[in-house]
């Protein structure tokens, strides 16, 4: 069902802002339309790599912070509480799963992308791998994913808080922002969007502590939560079936690799496929560890999302199960008459759990900070995919229909390409509709669902092509376009068969109702791997310009030292630092995965 952006909606319980609501949400735009203005005029923005990946002069704090706000966007703080309150802890998973592919972005990801000097991924590709085809064809995949995964969910979930919290109009709540959004991602380039990430990671952390604080202290503290959790069933329920329980697992990690949502053997091998793409892959994500000074702060960085990354299960997705507890017939809502009137979706309304606690528990005044947190949210992700966007479609799109274009041309082109991103959020607002009913309306899911179908393909291009000399053109290019033929059948069966909701048999074929799709990616991800290693056999090696400099075994040590003369000793001392906190990191990380597992 649609979202209804009247603000009559019946269902739809809204509240006026206060004026101290309205102070805190002008200052927070008032800083970042300050952090913004400064960066962009500090910022060397007359150059490509200026503008596009900052000077290359970056320190390893606003990366770590603009790597951790831009994977959290609104759709994120909607989703992983959502997903929290419907299937319990398991969903953490995802984001504690992001601490080892972060550390093999700086270890090793990072200093092949410095060696082959490059600003795009789909350029590292075409680099290794010669000819143009492979290049265009992740152009326009990064593309498409920003529309599917990214700007769809963020805009939906924005729109959702704002519509629940304030009843607010859809377009009217995320003009401003888009427009605020884009203003300073197109005069700053990157240096901009990475220094208000800061600012917006800041404000989204102190706002999810006081909502957490607020949540706990309602049901008597962390140790009532699995209780809580599990008498939160709805009062009208539908008969014979068990859909209204919560999971009898919720409060553990490791879960039943046949049976349940979230598998262990697909949250451990299919999980760390998919974040490799993100993480290691993506534009949105390397462009800013490729913005470091020097690989010791790419590195750094990496390990300061890292530690941020452990925070949503306690900010996020215990709330989320918190919300549940303190409201079942909302956020736990099985009947779909119920549904609707909770939220104006047939299919649940675990989605709401997050600005639901901001309506019942916050005081007046604390509800523009939470406003102002989820529009934080919404602008990080929105212009790291508005920067990343612009800088695939110049350098490599552009670039490819004007090959003659000079360095001015190019900043131009990437400073006002303004109509990829309107096409972008067009094409994104109009799926809207399609992602509220899918997989069981949570957001989280969709989104990950969504990318075990198209990313393994590239996961597997991008890792043999760095680990495996004699990977080819013709190899990558046919290994690819398997995997997408493949990966888009799933696709499009799991649209035109939807998960059936309570008390519905489930007739969907054995491939979706069998095969999970964390399996799926596995799978696909094997398979496309096959194709390219055989298409490499099968035809010549690759030429040595395509390996110089380009893989693993044949780095440019002495673009990698980043270290001027005298300043070795430092340099190595960093490194070390950088290696310890590694290492502190991983301990960390295993305990908690073993104290929830």
């Amino acid at each position: 069902m649609a979202l209804d952006n009247s603000t009559s909606d019946p269902h739809m319980p809204w509240a006026q802002l206060s004026l101290a609501d309205i102070i805190v949400i002008t200052v927070y735009f008032t800083l970042n339309v300050a952090v913004g203005i400064w960066s962009s005029c500090r910022a060397s923005r007359n150059t490509v790599r200026g503008y596009f990946l900052a000077g290359q002069d970056m320190t390893w704090w606003p990366i770590g912070a603009s790597l951790f706000a831009s994977s959290e966007g609104s759709g994120l703080f909607i989703g992983l509480a959502g997903s929290g309150a419907a299937g319990g802890l398991a969903v953490a998973g995802f984001e504690w799963n992001a601490t080892y592919v972060l550390l093999a972005l700086a270890w090793v990801f990072v200093p092949i992308y410095i060696s082959s000097e490059i600003v795009t991924m789909p350029e590292y590709i075409q680099k290794r791998y010669g000819g143009q085809r492979i290049r265009m064809y992740l152009s326009v995949l990064s593309l498409l994913l920003s529309v599917f995964t990214k700007i769809s969910i963020d805009l939906y979930a924005g729109a959702l808080f704002v519509h629940i919290c304030l009843g607010w109009n859809f377009y009217l709540s995320t003009t401003l922002t888009l427009a605020i959004a884009a203003l300073y991602t197109i005069a700053g380039g990157l240096a901009a969007v990475i220094y208000t990430d800061a600012l917006q990671t800041l404000i989204m952390v102190v706002g999810a502590v006081i909502l957490t604080v607020q949540a706990f202290d309602r049901i008597g503290g962390y140790g009532q939560l699995a209780a809580a959790y599990t008498q939160a069933v709805p009062t009208r329920t539908i008969a014979n079936t068990t859909c209204h329980l919560p999971r009898a697992d919720a409060m553990h990690m490791f879960r039943d690799p046949y049976t349940a949502d979230l598998p262990w053997t697909g949250m451990t091998f299919g999980l760390t496929i998919m974040a490799t793409w993100y993480w290691c892959t993506d534009q949105v994500i390397v462009q800013r560890s490729l913005s470091a000074r020097d690989l010791n702060h790419a590195k750094a960085g990496s390990i300061l999302a890292s530690y941020l990354k452990m925070l949503p299960l306690v900010l996020i997705i215990m709330p989320g199960m918190i919300s549940r507890a303190l409201f079942p017939d909302d956020v736990g809502c099985v009947v779909p008459s119920e549904c609707l009137r909770a939220c104006g979706a047939e299919i649940g309304c675990s989605n709401i759990a997050y600005p639901k606690l901001v309506m019942e528990l916050m005081p007046i005044g604390l509800r523009g900070l939470m406003v102002a947190v989820m529009m934080a949210a919404l602008m990080s992700s929105l212009t790291s995919i508005f920067n990343s966007s612009s800088t695939l479609f110049t350098m490599d799109i552009w670039r490819r229909v004007r090959p003659q274009a000079g360095e001015r041309e190019l900043l131009l082109v990437g400073r006002y390409a303004g109509l990829v991103i309107v096409v972008l959020i067009g094409v994104s607002v109009a799926w809207i509709p399609i992602l509220q009913g899918s997989n069981g309306g949570q957001l989280f899911i969709y989104m990950q669902s969504v990318t075990s179908s198209l990313a393994p393909p590239v996961t597997a291009v991008f890792t043999l092509g760095i680990f495996w000399r004699r990977a080819n053109e013709q190899g990558a290019f046919w290994g690819l376009m398997v995997g997408l033929v493949v990966g888009a059948t799933r696709l499009v069966l799991e649209f035109l068969y939807p998960a059936p909701p309570c008390g519905v048999v489930d007739m969907r074929p054995a491939i979706l109702r069998s095969f999970h799709y964390l399996h799926f990616a596995v799978a696909l991800f094997a398979l496309s791997g096959a194709v390219v290693v055989a298409g490499s056999l099968l035809t010549p090696p690759p030429q040595g310009a395509q390996i110089q400099n380009l893989t693993w075994w044949t780095l440019d040590l002495d673009l990698l030292s980043g270290a001027k003369a005298g300043d070795a000793q430092k340099h190595a001392f960093w490194a070390r630092v950088c290696g310890f906190n590694a290492i502190l990191l991983m301990c960390i990380n295993i305990f908690f995965y073993a104290y929830f597992a």
